[in-house]
């Protein structure tokens, strides 16, 4: 049962002076789009989207919102920033679902920080490189650790949507 999804934001503006407030490009909303599209043929709506308060988190997060179910609940979680502590975060993920632990949630975050989730929640050493739009998907159970599932990106999804 795939229960977690790690997701990196679509492609956004080019790096400025203030990194935060960069916003998804129009290619990105397409990525977005795609990929919310996929989820939603795929798997079960999330319970939550948690996604970083950074611009291109929020658009990323707020498109994915629109294909999930009514009872699907956006929250700005601080902790998800680009420079944000994995295994920091996994026990505050740990934490937040111990009162509802079947609760499907998709995390919507920055490299490098989405690699280092995707090891925190599965096993050392798998860290991997993340495209925008890329998403994890995981078996994770708090007390049992996690099982990568399937990774895939808008541009494997365009190869197998042919």
């Amino acid at each position: 049962m795939v229960n977690l999804v790690i997701m990196r934001h679509g492609e956004a503006e080019p790096m400025s002076s203030q990194d935060s407030q960069r916003q998804l490009t129009a290619r990105g909303q397409h990525e977005v789009n795609q990929m919310a599209l996929w989820l939603q043929q795929h798997y079960a709506a999330f319970d939550w989207i948690w996604a970083s308060p950074y611009l291109r988190t929020c658009q990323t997060a707020e498109l994915m919102l629109a294909k999930q179910a009514p009872f699907s609940q956006l929250e700005i979680v601080p902790e998800l920033v680009p420079d944000g502590d994995a295994a920091l975060f996994k026990s505050y993920f740990d934490a937040r679902i111990s009162a509802k632990p079947d609760a499907r949630v998709l995390l919507v975050s920055h490299m490098p920080l989405v690699s280092f989730l995707v090891e925190a929640f599965t096993q050392p050493g798998q860290a991997p490189i993340f495209s925008t739009a890329q998403l994890a998907c995981i078996d994770y159970r708090p007390a049992g650790g996690g099982r990568l599932l399937e990774r895939l990106s808008p541009q494997e999804l365009a190869l197998i949507s042919v």
